[in-house]
């Protein structure tokens, strides 16, 4: 029996097109551990290629996916490709570091 949907995760670029073609939902409602769980597994568990995925934004701040994501974050996958200054004014450029 499968937990009910307690967290969203929403998806842009070409995550979101890859869903869509799919015939999948490019909003996609999850179940997440109090324990939490990495955003990689949850990447994996949505199907989505990751070496396409450059991070997540958890609540507003971008990380890298050995990030944990508990029940109730905000999630978004961050493609990759997104254009250089955008990386540094996101945060996007120091995601990964931080994690490390």
């Amino acid at each position: 029996m499968s937990q009910p949907a307690n967290t969203r995760v929403r998806l842009f670029g070409h995550l979101f097109s890859l869903r869509r073609e799919r015939g999948l939902p490019t909003t996609a409602e999850i179940w997440l551990p109090t324990s939490g769980r990495t955003a990689a597994a949850v990447a994996e568990d949505l199907k989505l290629p990751i070496d396409k995925i450059e991070g997540v934004f958890v609540n507003n701040r971008a990380h890298g996916l050995e990030h944990l994501l508990y029940p109730g974050d905000e999630i978004a996958f961050i493609p990759s490709g997104v254009p250089g200054p955008h990386r540094y004014m996101l945060g996007i450029h120091a995601a990964g570091k931080r994690d490390i």
